[in-house]
């Protein structure tokens, strides 16, 4: 267990907070989902409740080191200002003596945005005299970013090395919300996994068919499992090394005594685009010119047989082009029956918690987390090292 926030006395003192605001901005930099932001308030809430004077840090995008206007955290400042119902300056950069005098003038209860910490290279390099300059602003460091706790960059494990480290409310209800999947799940236990490629969730398909007692396949990374099953899957990508994967997790799944639920219809098109006119086909009948964007009907009625049961379901990826209105039906159907059932139902992140917040759905599901790759790698088993730096609690 990680020592959090609560735990250690805050009161008055400067707390560097490393957050995830990397959000969704339109053309005009509106922002098109705000639910990282919200996902925060509980921890800076608490903070200025302390009386602590609150440092905020984020990177936003990939500018590769260079400043990007478009990337500038300004936006943020705005939304999350009117979050809070107070103001909230956003500093012009993330270190240097114009930042240091913005710190020095917090009072107890205020809070400060630094500027994108991927303006500077050294953030994604791990370095450690970047780390050390953030740290200095700091009394304690408090990690509330578990979107970014997959990445050894400077402001998640670097910062730890020179500061006391806890965990914010946040980062510990993820790590208890998908560590209880690991550990303790209520059965009938299932999961979706959709999303492109087979090989991006390899690690997570190996840990989680020993754990699950149903696994739902879909998206596209549904085409390799179903060549692996001997069917024809058009001009859907299912190259070599995705469909041996597929292969050896089925029977992997057969020794584990893991039911394995493939599509057994779906919507294909000639093309993937917003314009297309998609077909309903059997997997059996899937014509050679055409590409699998979303699953059936008959699929959706087929998972939904399965889940009804069922006590846990973990959900990631999702089973169809959905940003694309004519491959969407599949992924708002399930979406939407996981909202009716009684049980406990955790989003994994990404892709699958947009859609989820698009559908209007978020408060409906048990927990959706902010970690898209990050939930992946902890249910792979793997030790995120944005928590592995933070300290333990006493036994």
């Amino acid at each position: 267990m990680k020592k959090t926030v609560r735990d250690i006395d805050i009161r008055g003192k400067r707390i560097l907070v490393r957050v995830d605001y990397n959000v969704p901005l339109d053309e005009n930099r509106q922002i098109g989902d705000d639910s990282r932001i919200r996902a925060s308030l509980p921890t800076i809430r608490y903070l200025i409740e302390q009386q602590a004077r609150v440092i905020l840090m984020s990177h936003l995008g990939r500018p590769k080191g260079q400043v990007k206007e478009e990337l500038r955290l300004d936006v943020v400042g705005t939304r999350l200002s009117g979050l809070l119902g107070q103001k909230v300056e956003v500093a012009t950069d993330c270190v240097g003596p114009k930042v240091q005098r913005l710190v020095d003038g917090l009072g107890p209860g205020d809070v400060l945005l630094l500027e994108n910490l991927r303006f500077h290279p050294e953030e994604t390099e791990g370095g450690d005299e970047f780390a050390q300059e953030l740290a200095t602003m700091g009394d304690v460091f408090v990690n509330d970013a578990f979107g970014a706790a997959h990445r050894a960059h400077a402001s998640v494990t670097g910062i730890p090395k020179h500061l006391p480290a806890v965990a914010g409310l946040l980062m510990e209800q993820e790590v208890e919300q998908l560590g209880g999947l690991l550990e303790h799940p209520a059965r009938p236990f299932a999961a979706i996994l959709g999303g492109a490629k087979v090989s991006d969730k390899s690690g997570v398909l190996r840990t989680i068919i020993g754990l699950v007692d149903t696994l739902l396949i879909g998206g596209g990374m549904a085409a390799p499992f179903l060549k692996a099953s001997s069917y024809e899957v058009g001009q859907s990508p299912a190259d070599e090394e995705n469909v041996r994967i597929a292969h050896d997790l089925m029977d992997r799944a057969r020794e584990s005594g893991t039911r394995v639920v493939l599509p057994s219809d779906v919507r294909v098109a000639g093309e993937l685009t917003g314009h297309a006119e998609p077909t309903v086909v059997t997997v059996d009948t899937i014509p050679h010119d055409q590409k699998i964007g979303d699953i059936g009907p008959q699929t959706v009625e087929q998972f939904k047989r399965a889940l009804g049961d069922c006590n846990t379901v973990f959900w990631n990826g999702p089973v169809g082009i959905f940003e694309l209105a004519p491959f969407a039906k599949g992924t708002r159907a399930i979406a939407e029956f996981l909202a009716t059932l009684d049980a406990r139902t955790v989003i994994g992140g990404g892709e699958t918690a947009q859609a989820v917040q698009e559908y209007g759905l978020t408060d409906r599901m048990t927990f959706v987390s902010t970690g898209g790759g990050a939930s992946l790698e902890f249910l792979s088993g793997q030790e995120l090292p944005g928590v592995a730096a933070l300290e333990e609690k006493q036994a």
